[in-house]
């Protein structure tokens, strides 16, 4: 593309493309799609027929037929760095999740609307609403017939949130980051940087743990007594009903789970982690049928990991709760996602600065150590090698309030806008290793001798 034709088209021409009610009115379409983890599909194919509507060229990227990912191709003009937008259609809390939620009906969780100068609904501020924003930026480059050099790449994914197979519950309707940005980039997805598009504030997010989820069980060594014949006292221990042993292994897992966070908080240059765990489902016994102490119970664990650490050792540290306590039981390893800290992002974030400076009159956002200690598609992304960062407006009660003011969702379209622009026009030299992977080097050095024999 001719210089005079690049400059024909300017910063300020795309900015102004960007219509803020636009940007409102497309997270409000998506925020009412409830489509909680397994139930992508319907938002899915919204985010693909808005792509088609307007000029874009999408595609869909499905290990499951019913939960597809949506991408599509901004082409570049060549010699320029490429990126992908990312952001997730799923949402956190189906309807008839009674056993997780007082409510789980709760409007807040399924739909959304505007009130006041903020936007609310836990599907937008999770994910949707950043989504729509670089949906309309990438829609105001090619309106504004912006000439960049490299593709930019919108991309929406399904099964980010954790939905895992365990037990009985198994199938496609328990998978999650497995057919999301995983499958995407390994069917030809793929770029030199991936801005992930979740709430951080606008802060500049660069590292994030992985997760393990355990199976605790927990056993009694007698019989199955009926509820007149059960001896007591005993020590919670040693009771012959396994929940009370449950309730006695879970008072010291509460001791272990605070040291556990205590010694392996991590503090480096790209923020902090707080890796917790947490018990967040338990079982024994049937409801139908209470006349007699159950003699086995177990419960799940979510527990967060340093990046390079091994779930091995926690499950080694688990056992040692039940010894601990006295308790007879086994520890399961159920899922592993590892956590990374990006590298070779450094061009992405040094963008990222430079975009936020001529946006906001602040610098990116302090990130809160909870934010940098949670899962996202980041590690997807930096596990298979292509440099991750997250960065996003943040709702101002992730837990509770979930809404976003206005402004920020609108300016994150404008951010994103200039990110894009700069980023892809920025000289790419040819044979550049994908700058996360773990042998970039290999490739690297040969790339140099390449060069060296010109």
């Amino acid at each position: 593309m001719a210089n005079d034709e690049r400059r024909a088209t300017s910063t300020e021409d795309v900015l102004t493309k960007i219509d803020p009610q636009e940007v409102i009115d497309l997270a409000l379409a998506l925020g009412n799609i409830d489509s909680p983890t397994g139930s992508e599909g319907p938002a899915g194919q919204f985010v693909f027929d808005w792509l088609a509507k307007n000029s874009f060229a999408p595609k869909k990227y499905a290990m499951i037929p019913e939960r597809f990912n949506v991408a599509a191709t901004l082409p570049g003009t060549g010699g320029g760095y490429s990126l992908i937008f990312n952001a997730h259609l799923d949402t956190t809390l189906r309807s008839d999740a009674e056993w997780s939620a007082r409510d789980p009906k709760d409007p807040l969780y399924h739909s959304a609307w505007v009130e006041g100068d903020s936007i609310y609904g836990d599907g937008v501020v999770n994910d949707k609403g950043p989504m729509a924003a670089f949906l309309v930026a990438a829609k105001a480059i090619r309106d504004a017939g912006y000439p960049l050099k490299g593709d930019l790449i919108v991309s929406a994914v399904a099964g980010e949130i954790s939905r895992e197979p365990i037990d009985e519950w198994q199938g496609p309707m328990y998978l999650s980051k497995d057919l999301g940005v995983r499958f995407m980039v390994t069917h030809g997805v793929v770029a030199d940087f991936a801005l992930v598009a979740e709430g951080t504030g606008f802060g500049i997010v660069g590292i994030e743990p992985g997760k393990a989820h355990f199976k605790v069980t927990v056993y009694t060594d007698g019989p199955r007594y009926y509820t007149p014949y059960l001896p007591r006292p005993t020590e919670m221990a040693d009771s012959p009903n396994a929940i009370v042993r449950a309730a006695a292994v879970l008072a010291e897992f509460e001791k272990w789970a605070l040291d556990y966070q205590t010694r392996n908080t991590y503090r480096g240059e790209n923020g902090t982690i707080v890796p917790k765990a947490s018990v967040n489902a338990i079982r024994s016994g049937y409801p139908f049928n209470v006349t007699s102490a159950p003699q086995i119970a177990a419960f799940y664990v979510d527990t967060r990991i340093l990046p390079g650490a091994n779930p091995m050792d926690v499950r080694e540290e688990l056992r040692g709760v039940l010894r601990r306590v006295g308790v007879p039981g086994e520890v399961e390893l159920y899922v592993y996602r590892p956590g990374f800290e990006a590298k070779g992002a450094e061009r992405l974030i040094d963008t990222i600065k430079r975009c936020h400076a001529a946006t906001f009159p602040t610098p990116p956002a302090i990130v809160a150590d909870a934010v940098t200690s949670m899962w996202r598609d980041t590690n997807a992304f930096n596990e298979v090698g292509i440099p991750a960062i997250s960065y996003a407006p943040r709702a101002q009660s992730h837990a509770a309030t979930k809404s976003f003011k206005l402004k920020d969702l609108t300016d994150a379209a404008l951010v994103y806008a200039r990110i894009a622009m700069d980023l892809c026009d920025q000289d790419r030299p040819a044979n550049v290793p994908l700058g996360a992977h773990i042998n970039r080097n290999i490739a690297g050095s040969v790339s140099e001798a390449r060069s060296g024999r010109r």
